[in-house]
């Protein structure tokens, strides 16, 4: 699985804790960690929280990662803005129970941390607690397990819901402000990262287009 890291400007000094605890995790189970920054809080490309959702909605759709850990002061602007974005399920997750319980019963694609709020000494420990009940093991099986057809049932339900009142990606794209869309893309090594692992064709070409100076047009 290919595992996003996004980090917004109020918490960038503590990407490379974050970061640090991800990796100790996730790579030993076999899953790859890309580092989208911001990496220090003086980088030239700043990230705010509603940056951090547009980031996510274009990694997820665009297959670049499978899975984005992001977050903010409180973790609640990073959710807010992901939940904003088609094909993105992003829970707020403040702690191991926290993360088995959205593992298990919502099997989101994102996560959003309080990097602020309630971090403090051996914060560490708990981002790798987290990261160990969101990725060790099976996802989806349900808690309590004898409530899992259900809840596998609601999930589906959510994504219909979801599709029914979302725009598609390129549509998102082409429709929000495009200085706050190359903010949100400026990253150092975003396109490094983004045009090795994007697999949505459509996605790829407006982004290049954004980043070239040149997007495409809007649909008649």
């Amino acid at each position: 699985m290919k595992i996003a890291l996004i980090t917004e400007n109020s918490q960038a000094a503590k990407n490379s804790t974050i970061h640090s605890a991800l990796t100790a995790v996730a790579e030993p189970l076999g899953h790859e960690v890309f580092n989208y920054g911001m990496y220090t809080a003086e980088d030239k490309a700043s990230l705010t929280y509603v940056m951090n959702g547009i980031l996510t909605g274009i990694l997820l759709n665009s297959k670049a990662a499978d899975f984005v850990v992001t977050g903010c002061g409180t973790g609640m602007g990073s959710m807010l803005a992901c939940n904003a974005m088609p094909g993105v399920f992003c829970g707020l997750v403040i702690d191991p129970t926290d993360a088995f319980l959205f593992a298990q019963i919502n099997d989101g694609n994102a996560i959003s941390m309080p990097y602020a709020k309630g971090f403090g000494w051996a914060a560490e420990l708990n981002l790798q607690d987290v990261y160990r009940k969101l990725f060790e093991g099976e996802r989806g099986l349900g808690y309590p397990k004898e409530r899992a057809e259900i809840m596998a049932k609601n999930r589906g339900i959510l994504k219909s819901l979801k599709d029914a009142s979302c725009k598609d990606m390129v549509t998102v794209l082409k429709s929000v402000d495009q200085d706050l869309l190359k903010a949100a893309i400026a990253g150092e090594r975003f396109q490094e990262y983004f045009f090795a692992n994007a697999q949505d064709e459509a996605i790829r070409d407006y982004v290049k287009g954004v980043l070239e100076g040149a997007p495409a047009l809007a649909d008649a």
